[in-house]
């Protein structure tokens, strides 16, 4: 499968240093490995997606193994839903932990497995491409993907923002979307160190058009963190993070954070 270009929606021809279309339009490769298919004029900031301390956080703390119960649990439902998958893109990929954690649950069963991602933070696909060689990453957009139509046999995608029209057109007739978003009590207990009058999440089933839903479930733990720099990183990994000043955030991290963890995984099936 070959890239298509974001400006002129041409088929993409790789060669030493990067790609190319017909129309000339030119995309360098990134010494790391990744491809940058984010046209200047589709930027919305100078440096979209998250910064290098956000991501070096999030790296950090899924290192460590918190989240690795829901990696292991959106593998299982990959096998079981797509057990014969060929093409594989994680959209809204991050610094690669999910990809990559993937690409090893399907590779093990299902042997050749080309695996994508993509992101709109240059700065961590840096730290992706140069960690995870096997994977091809691209920086783009997820409203306008730089693949043709019905790529993927199979797509991930947690919380990463996306419009139904684009998801149906890279993935084939009968392809499977998972995907992962915050469940009913995800993060209450931080909620409840923030607001006076705390509230649940309002859990919705997503619809798609151009998808039959298949299944869904939620995917719950308790996450009990010791005090220090562990605590740091996941305030920084939360969207709450912009609400406690940085003193405010070490005075947390000299105690133990016990939180809610709520993930709301949803499958759906493109429409043949």
């Amino acid at each position: 499968m070959s890239y298509i270009c974001p400006i002129c929606r041409t088929a993409l021809h790789s060669d030493a240093s990067g790609l190319s279309c017909r129309a000339g339009h030119r995309f360098d490769r990134a010494k790391e490995g990744y491809v940058n298919l984010l046209p200047v004029q589709n930027k919305k900031s100078k440096d979209p997606g998250d910064n290098k301390e956000m991501m070096l956080a999030r790296r950090s703390f899924l290192d460590a193994g918190y989240y690795e119960f829901l990696s292991q649990r959106v593998g299982e439902l990959a096998l079981e839903y797509v057990p014969d998958c060929h093409r594989v893109l994680d959209l809204g990929c991050g610094e690669g932990y999910y990809t990559a954690r993937l690409h090893q649950a399907l590779s093990a069963v299902a042997g050749d497995v080309s695996m994508y991602g993509l992101d709109i933070s240059r700065a961590a696909l840096k730290y992706a491409a140069r960690r995870y060689q096997n994977i091809h990453f691209c920086v783009a957009s997820s409203y306008d993907m730089p693949f043709e139509h019905d790529a993927f046999d199979l797509m991930l995608r947690i919380y990463a923002p996306s419009k139904a029209e684009e998801l149906a057109r890279v993935i084939k007739p009968g392809g499977v979307l998972i995907t992962v978003s915050p469940g009913k009590t995800h993060h209450y207990g931080l909620k409840q160190m923030i607001y006076d009058q705390p509230r649940y999440h309002e859990a919705k089933e997503e619809v798609l058009d151009g998808f039959e839903p298949v299944y869904q479930e939620n995917l719950t733990t308790l996450l009990q963190l010791p005090p220090g720099d562990m605590v740091l990183h996941f305030l920084e990994m939360t969207p709450y993070a912009w609400k406690f000043n940085n003193d405010a955030k070490k005075t947390l991290a000299k105690a133990p954070l016990t939180c809610e963890l709520d993930f709301f995984i949803q499958i759906h099936r493109k429409q043949m």
